[in-house]
């Protein structure tokens, strides 16, 4: 009797620790906050989320630490934006020996677009890498859902155990993300056509602009490291001076120094910081993907009714 009842007691214990063991969220790790956001928002309670590039961080120029390849090393899921955006990603990857699986999460977009596309759209620049493919596709809340379609699917795979819950969150927020869509083109709407025109820090709001025919002009490519030419500086400088555009915006992680040197050489008033590659922290104005698409249309929307 007494050989039965420990067998129970042993069966029991294993029971309760298989189940403990299978109740553990799965551990994420995303390259940025955006990405995170996302991951967190499907994941819910099934995972916890450590994100390598914080908010306002610049992941184009983000140096890995020691840490981060340990975050890699323990992780259950990677999550990367691809499309060349996290240019160190891969060698971190390799360094860590991580074993977990790598999921690019604009693998299912239907549109990419190049930096000729956006010159092409604007003739406002003189890079020296036409071509190279524009990373920044959450810009378009069409392309946001297909990043939460993704998501949700590796996460599924990787947990199928809880599948359902995974695929109950991502279906909320798509719809969610359906109406914001809406919503962003019925205030781009209340703008005159010929009013849509801004100029930012740094190319990264190409596929905003294809979604909302919005025209944006920028003295850089589509990373932050970038160094304007003479000419394009110039040609940003009579934009203004000729009253075409008013709408002047810095970005929360991006060089102040240029849209500074074009304001104080125009007179230009510069708006709020916009939010492109990085969500504010918690207490900041875009602490989530939807509210950072609220905060940027709105500052936008104002400032390009200003234009003549």
């Amino acid at each position: 009797m007494k050989k039965t009842l420990s067998a129970l007691l042993l069966v029991a214990v294993m029971i309760m620790g298989a189940s403990a063991a299978q109740a553990e969220p799965l551990k994420v790790v995303a390259s940025f906050t955006i990405l995170g956001d996302l991951a967190k928002q499907v994941g819910g309670d099934d995972v916890t989320v450590t994100t390598l590039v914080g908010p306002n961080g610049d992941a184009h120029v983000f140096q890995p630490t020691p840490s981060d390849a340990k975050a890699l090393k323990d992780a259950d899921m990677i999550i990367i934006n691809g499309l060349g955006f996290e240019g160190w990603m891969g060698r971190l990857i390799k360094a860590s020996g991580t074993k977990a699986p790598v999921v690019t999460a604009s693998a299912g977009i239907t549109k990419t677009l190049t930096l000729k596309d956006t010159e092409d759209k604007n003739h406002d620049h003189d890079h020296h890498h036409h071509g190279s493919i524009d990373p920044h596709a959450w810009q378009s809340i069409t392309q946001g859902r297909m990043y939460v379609k993704t998501i949700a699917g590796a996460l599924q795979k990787t947990d199928p155990a809880n599948a359902n819950n995974y695929g109950e969150r991502a279906a909320k927020l798509d719809t969610e993300l359906a109406a914001l869509d809406a919503w962003v083109k019925t205030e781009i709407a209340t703008v005159p056509a010929d009013k849509r025109r801004v100029i930012t820090t740094h190319d990264a709001f190409g596929y905003f602009a294809d979604a909302y025919q919005v025209t944006f002009l920028a003295p850089t490519g589509f990373s932050t490291d970038d160094e304007p030419s003479a000419k394009e500086m110039k040609h940003l400088i009579q934009q203004i001076q000729s009253g075409k555009t008013r709408a002047l915006f810095l970005e929360s992680m991006g060089n102040p120094n240029i849209i500074k040197q074009l304001a104080a050489e125009t007179g230009a008033v510069v708006g709020p910081a916009l939010y492109t590659d990085a969500l504010s922290t918690e207490s900041g104005p875009a602490a989530t993907y939807q509210a950072l698409m609220r905060y940027n249309v709105t500052a936008l929307v104002k400032a390009m009714q200003q234009n003549p």
